[in-house]
């Protein structure tokens, strides 16, 4: 019987990026579990205001990366669930630079206290499909076996790539503890904030002129069902978690009731640039790839091994849509956001072909 009172299941867990809405949601979730006797919510910064509440059940300890080492020894860490990555970059906050030296850098160091504890057995890894890039190449649907055709060109779809490494490296060195790696797809649903949540959002929604990529989402409910399964239970190797079945994105834009604004594909850097000045979106090349390309992964592993099926792709995306019912009726002013979006990825297309004549 382990430490937790229950095959599988921890007696101690360290969760790291509690400070943020998926950490402190994971977290909450497991000191709520009988099964788990304690849960310990790294973060350097404070959590935001209003998840003080949803973390009351959690020690909260102020902490880097590269300070968790003793932590895990001192406490006798049973599980790692590792939470703390960025999946945009933020301005304020450093740019791609702090990003990668988050996620890359930051899994190093974590991945490296691990090594150390002798009583750690599980460790937990947020990843995401970003790991399978996106090409006009890759096959109708990835499986786990997957190998990307192209290297992402999103700084979130490179740390990706990076992180998954490591952590192979880990289980190398470390075969008695059981990893398991996440790759989630895109977060959606009633109380999901993300940048798919607020490109959708938008009024106005830009989209690549010609293509009508076919998109799969995660409800939020459904990753936080996985990921505790993760941890009470023993689930060794990489799973895609995804809603099944698919949404074509203009589908996805009419259901929300959103006015898609078609640009060429060249000027959609552009555009987007535009969207983030005007207040009206914040996305990277990761996201660009993705409206271009699409991706749909296959899930019978998660099925399988989990025993559980995500509520699918539509019913996901239609519960963010009752909870975010409601503003769909477009201005004056944001047709003319719209439109200039629209000059906006014209002129990029215009500057281009000069450029090469």
């Amino acid at each position: 019987m382990t430490p937790g009172g229950t095959p599988g299941a921890p007696g101690v867990v360290v969760v790291t990026g509690v400070g943020r809405y998926l950490g402190a949601h994971v977290a909450a979730r497991l000191a709520a579990d009988p099964r788990i006797e304690r849960v310990i919510g790294v973060d350097p910064a404070a959590p935001n205001p209003e998840l003080a509440d949803l973390l009351a059940g959690v020690e909260r300890i102020r902490l880097d990366l590269d300070s968790l080492g003793g932590l895990l020894v001192d406490l006798d860490v049973d599980a790692v669930v590792h939470l703390a990555l960025v999946s945009a970059p933020d301005p304020q906050q450093g740019g791609r630079a702090a990003m990668k030296e988050q996620n890359v850098i930051g899994t190093m160091q974590l991945l490296a206290a691990c090594q150390r504890a002798p009583r750690l057995r599980k460790l937990v890894v947020r990843s995401s499909t970003a790991a399978y890039g996106v090409s006009f190449r890759d096959p109708a649907v990835f499986t786990e076996e997957t190998e990307p055709r192209e290297v992402p060109r999103g700084g979130f779809g490179r740390d990706i790539l990076d992180i998954e490494g490591y952590v192979r490296g880990f289980r190398r060195r470390r075969p008695g503890v059981t990893a398991t790696v996440l790759r989630f797809a895109p977060f959606i649903g009633s109380t999901a904030d993300t940048t798919l949540t607020r490109y959708f959002s938008q009024p106005v929604v830009p989209t690549v002129f010609g293509r009508d990529p076919r998109l799969q989402f995660v409800h939020f409910d459904d990753a936080l069902e996985v990921l505790h399964r993760s941890v009470a239970e023993d689930h060794p190797g990489t799973y895609n978690v995804a809603g099944p079945g698919v949404l074509s994105l203009s589908q996805a834009i009419r259901r929300a009731g959103r006015v898609a604004v078609p640009v060429l594909e060249p000027g959609l850097a552009g555009v987007a640039s535009v969207a983030r000045n005007l207040g009206i979106g914040r996305y990277g090349l990761d996201q660009v790839d993705l409206f271009v390309h699409g991706r749909v992964v296959d899930t019978t592993r998660l099925e399988r091994e989990y025993g559980f099926t995500p509520r699918s792709t539509a019913a996901a995306f239609d519960d963010f849509i009752r909870a975010h019912h409601g503003g769909v009726v477009v201005t004056r002013d944001q047709l003319a956001v719209a439109e200039q979006l629209v000059l906006e990825g014209i002129r990029q297309v215009r500057a281009a072909v000069r450029e090469r004549s």
